[in-house]
């Protein structure tokens, strides 16, 4: 058994590593985190300085069990999880199982730290171990214990007051009023009328154009004209002005330097993959983290090829400096190559944790030489973090920028702009893009002809040109996740998760890349706005995320932290549980009045999604109301009464055929046509509010034909049917399902042995909604028949059935208290992602 025992977190790193360190190691993986909170009330504890009650993750048993085995023989233990402050608390968690067991006397404990995985700086970890940082640890368990608390006590408010299955979380609900914010600020936007002039020039070098910047010797400003009579007689006077001709009555020339950007951080290399090469943050980090595991290189070996990926640190090591530099002066020459190496300024506060920027491991390690060893991702991203980390240590590009003046007459005149790259410097490598393009942009890469002052230009014609201000754009990813780091929401490892967590619980929407709020997101994010407002506050987040890090630092004990948050917290849940309306919480609105019954419109969220409702909702109200489902695309929050009272024009009634009434209308499931008791869906081309008689039957009669080519045998006295189904042909008797092997003919069984084919393979049949159940297979001579494993069946619904009724029967206050009970608990089932900010959210 080898004498040393090294821990990683992943398997790829593990297998990586194994083959830098000699026969005297063992390299094992945690898998990530290897205890979480346990997933009930109490796992944190306020009453007795927040004490957290940790568990073994199901899912890494085993390969806690297999760390424990390797450490009852190893010499000396190291820790090599990930270098920040989740993986130090892996480390921790994974001395605590250990000392728990009383696996570490007489051990050597060593933690090590790499944020690059290659032999040089494998060895040099190894040769400067250090002990577990206690700081870090208490940051995490802060944050953890923060988050547990917000989603255990806040979730519940949220299924009470607006909808069963919801769920809050203490980064994710800024995040969303963000989304929701943006929303209602394009909702609210009035569109400005607004005209530019144009001068079309035609100089005999080169055609250029010109825009109007002084109109009646005043400047020409965006709002100066605003409607097309007064543009044209705008374009009348200065064509009558100028004669045919402009006159160059100034010419500026400026030469200015452009910086390079600083090389990656986690955030900013999300945002430059999602504008140049469409990835998801989720997608990004993905890819990365297999860049920086380790990739087989040829006779090289498998070499992690980027450094740590979770980090929001711009610095770059000395052995890195002079190797991308070495690069440059190779591929670029030396006039690329500033005196001294370009040093750029971090914006984290933690030194314990400021590691280096996302490089290349080595940059001598160029995209095409690596392609041939990487997928399509790998390799889009490695060339991305590789021109980055280059073109940030090289010289400023030079560019030219020239504006000329043309008078049109003595009262207006036009400036033309043009800019050129005098010296490319890192415009060689690298240039990083924009979420939106400014002013200046437009004149990028334009080239002017030569002019002098006093010289008449040949007009062409000019053009007056109808413009209206547009809204601000929705977030896009990228935008999303650099506004989040600009008001310090969040950090380098949970970005990627909270947009994950928007997305999987349907509070935003992406539409053409960019997040569009559901209903059910924005009833969340107002009523938390309205009723929770200092925990979705921008700047109470944000400081919040700087006491961690004072905390991650050891500048401030985490448990008095806890306690500023937690009393106040505390009794604010409790009033609003007590005092909050549902109707107000659900963002619920009076539309107006039907004209046929003069019965109230009101738009609300119901357990299924919006809705409208025709009437009075209130139990004690004397008509039951008229409901129908919102369209797709539509929201409740900008629906208006026509649009509301079109719902209720179904269920139509299209006619009858073959002696049957044939309607459409919308259920459950979405759309569909009937005819008599047999349903069909429509398909997505079909609008349930224009399809006519005709297209409803083709689709009832394409289903019945579906149906009736299903049955491929019969046999009589018998309800088992050979079918045709989605995957196949089978058997079933309507309760049961069996299994018809490959090699037989499912046309030519005969009963005796459909029968013995349904003893020995027949599974409960699934129904829309049924639970996928594994059957023990019993041996063939004691196989139950079907009738029996029916009844079976049978007896296991009718005892929770009883079960059901049972508990209704319970007292008001038993069932208000195990409502709340079941609604604190559903949230904790949340995975502890290695990324996740707000596990519970």
């Amino acid at each position: 058994m080898a004498k040393n025992l090294l821990i990683v977190e992943s398997p790829a790193k593990a297998k990586t590593i194994n083959k830098y360190l000699g026969k005297d190691f063992q390299v094992l993986a945690s898998y990530g985190h290897v205890r979480d909170l346990v997933p009930k009330e109490g796992a944190v504890d306020p009453d007795h300085g927040f004490r957290m009650r940790y568990d073994l993750i199901e899912k890494n048993q085993k390969h806690v069990e297999a760390i424990a085995k390797a450490a009852r023989g190893a010499e000396g233990i190291y820790l090599a999880t990930d270098p920040d402050r989740e993986g130090e608390a892996i480390s921790w968690h994974i001395v605590e199982i250990l000392k728990e067991r009383g696996l570490l006397e007489d051990k050597d404990l060593h933690r090590v730290v790499f944020t690059e995985i290659t032999p040089r700086a494998i060895k040099e970890a190894m040769a400067n171990p250090r002990q577990i940082a206690g700081p870090l640890v208490d940051a995490q368990q802060a944050r953890r214990a923060l988050d547990y608390l917000v989603g255990f006590n806040l979730s519940p408010v949220l299924w009470r007051k607006v909808q069963r299955g919801l769920s809050a979380g203490r980064v994710q609900s800024p995040a969303l009023r963000m989304i929701v914010e943006r929303e209602e600020e394009i909702e609210a936007f009035v569109a400005r009328e607004y005209w530019s002039i144009e001068a079309e020039c035609a100089h005999p070098s080169q055609a250029f154009t010109a825009k109007l910047n002084k109109f009646d010797g005043k400047k020409f400003e965006q709002f100066t004209i605003t409607d097309g009579e007064t543009a044209e007689d705008a374009r009348a006077r200065i064509v009558a002005a100028a004669n045919g001709a402009l006159h160059v009555t100034d010419v500026v020339s400026k030469e200015r330097k452009r910086r390079p950007a600083p090389p990656f951080t986690t955030s900013t290399l999300q945002q430059e993959a999602a504008r140049k090469l469409g990835f998801t943050t989720s997608r990004t980090m993905r890819v990365a983290q297999k860049l920086y595991e380790g990739v087989a290189i040829g006779e090289e070996g498998t070499v992690g090829l980027i450094t740590y990926m979770r980090t929001d640190s711009v610095n770059l090591s000395a052995d890195a400096l002079t190797e991308i530099r070495d690069v440059i002066a190779r591929d670029f020459g030396t006039r690329s190559l500033p005196d001294k190496p370009n040093f750029y300024q971090t914006k984290s506060k933690n030194a314990q944790e400021a590691h280096e920027a996302i490089r290349p491991s080595s940059a001598l390690r160029t995209p095409a030489q690596v392609a041939k060893y990487l997928d399509d991702d790998g390799r889009r991203l490695y060339e991305l973090v590789w021109k980055r980390a280059v073109a940030c240590q090289m010289v400023p590009a030079t560019l030219n920028t020239v504006s000329v003046d043309l008078a049109a007459g003595s009262d207006h005149s036009f400036r033309a702009s043009g800019t050129t790259v005098v010296f490319p410097g890192f415009l060689a490598v690298y240039e990083e893009g924009k979420d939106q393009k400014a002013a200046e942009d437009e004149d990028e890469g334009r080239k002017l002809p030569l002019m002098k002052p006093g010289e008449r230009v040949p007009l062409e014609r000019i053009n007056a040109n109808q413009h209206f201000t547009e809204p601000p754009p929705r977030f896009s990813e990228a935008s999303l996740v650099k506004t989040l780091e600009e008001y310090g929401i969040g950090r380098p490892s949970t970005y990627a998760s909270i947009i994950q967590t928007l997305q999987f619980r349907k509070y935003v929407e992406l539409e053409s890349r960019r997040f569009r709020p559901t209903d059910v997101g924005r009833a969340v994010s107002k009523f938390l706005s309205s009723h929770f407002t200092r925990y979705v506050d921008y700047d109470f987040t944000a400081k919040l995320e700087d006491e961690l890090d004072a905390v991650s630092r050891g500048e401030e004990e985490w448990v008095p932290l806890m306690e500023r948050f937690w009393g106040p917290f505390k009794d604010l849940v409790a009033d609003k549980i007590e005092s909050v309306d549902r109707s107000q919480a659900t963002g619920a609105r009076e539309l107006g009045t039907d004209p046929k019954s003069g019965k109230p419109v009101s738009v609300r969220l119901g357990r299924y999604g919006p809705y409208a409702a025709i009437g009075s909702t209130a139990e004690d109200a004397e008509d039951k109301p008229k409901f129908a489902s919102l369209r797709p695309g539509q929201s409740m929050h900008t629906i208006t009464l026509a649009d509301a009272l079109e719902l209720f024009l179904l269920p139509r009634k299209l006619g009858e055929d073959k002696g049957e009434e044939v309607s459409v209308g919308i259920g459950r499931f979405g759309p569909f046509a009937k005819r008599g008791s047999v349903y069909a869906s429509l398909k997505k081309e079909d609008d349930p509010y224009t399809v006519d008689l005709a297209r409803a039957v083709a689709l009832i009669e394409e289903k019945e034909e579906i149906a009736r080519n299903r049955i491929i045998k019969e046999f009589a006295g018998s309800d088992i049917q050979v079918l045709n189904g989605r995957y196949g042909p089978y058997l079933s008797d309507g309760k049961l399902n069996g299994k018809i092997p490959k090699d037989r003919e499912p046309a030519s069984l005969t009963l005796e042995e459909a029968q013995k084919l349904m003893e020995e393979t027949g599974k409960p049949a699934r129904g829309r909604f049924g639970k996928k159940t594994a059957a023990k297979k019993a041996p063939a001579k004691k196989a139950a028949p079907a009738k029996k494993a029916v009844k079976k069946a049978a007896k296991k619904v009718a005892k929770k059935t009883a079960k059901k009724a049972a508990a209704k029967k319970a007292t008001k206050k038993t069932a208000k208290k195990a409502a709340a009970k079941t609604a604190s608990r559903a949230p904790a089932a949340g995975d502890a992602s290695r990324d996740a900010d707000d596990a519970p959210f």
